[in-house]
C-alpha cells in the first residue's frame, strides 16, 4: 500500500463530496464516495441503515468498509462519523493524506438542513452543536492538514489543498 491517496474529513455539510469530485478531476484521481459504497453493498439508503440497525451497528458497518477499502489515487470522501472507527482511520492513515476541512460551527449550521434526512448518526437528544463539539477534536486528532473553509468558496478551498498537498 502506499499513501497516493488523499481523504477528505469533517463534519457533514463541509464539501466533502463536492470538492472530493473537483479535486479529482485536476489531480487525475478518481473518487470515492464511502457513502454510496455502504449503500450499494447494504443494498439501502444510509437513512434506512440507521433507522433499521441503530446508530451502532451502522458504525460498525461503516468501520467495516472503509477499513477494507482499496484505493490508489483517489480522493476518499468518507461520512463524517468515520472517525469513530478506530481500524478505518488506521487504514486511511496507511493509505492516504488526511485532510480534515473545518468550518466554525456557525457556518455549519448555516449550510446544513435536515440532519436525519442526511443519513447523520445523531444519539438521543444530541444537537448539532454536541455533535460538532464531539467530532472537531477527532478530526484534529486523524489529521495530516488542516483547511480552515472559512469564508472560503469552493475555488479558494481547493487552492489551499493543493498548496497543502503538493
Amino acid at each position: 500500500m502506499n499513501k497516493r491517496n488523499i481523504i477528505l474529513i469533517g463534519m457533514p455539510g463541509v464539501g466533502k463530496s463536492s470538492i472530493g469530485v473537483i479535486l479529482a478531476k485536476t489531480l487525475g484521481y478518481e473518487f470515492v464516495d464511502t457513502d454510496l459504497v455502504i449503500q450499494k453493498r447494504e443494498k439501502r439508503l444510509l437513512r434506512e441503515i440507521i433507522a433499521q440497525e441503530g446508530d451502532e451497528r451502522f458504525l460498525e458497518i461503516e468501520n467495516e468498509v472503509n477499513a477494507g477499502l482499496e484505493a490508489d489515487r483517489c480522493v476518499i470522501a468518507p461520512g463524517g462519523s468515520v472517525i469513530y472507527g478506530k481500524e478505518a482511520m488506521e487504514h486511511f492513515q496507511e493509505i492516504g493524506t488526511i485532510v480534515y476541512l473545518k468550518l466554525s460551527y456557525e457556518a455549519l449550521k448555516k449550510r446544513l438542513g435536515n440532519l436525519r434526512g442526511r443519513g447523520v448518526v445523531l444519539k438521543e437528544g444530541q444537537t448539532l452543536k454536541d455533535l460538532y463539539e464531539e467530532r472537531i477534536r477527532l478530526y484534529e486528532q486523524y489529521a495530516d492538514i488542516v483547511v480552515d473553509e472559512e469564508n472560503k468558496d469552493i475555488e479558494a478551498t481547493l487552492q489551499a489543498i493543493r498548496d497543502a498537498i503538493l
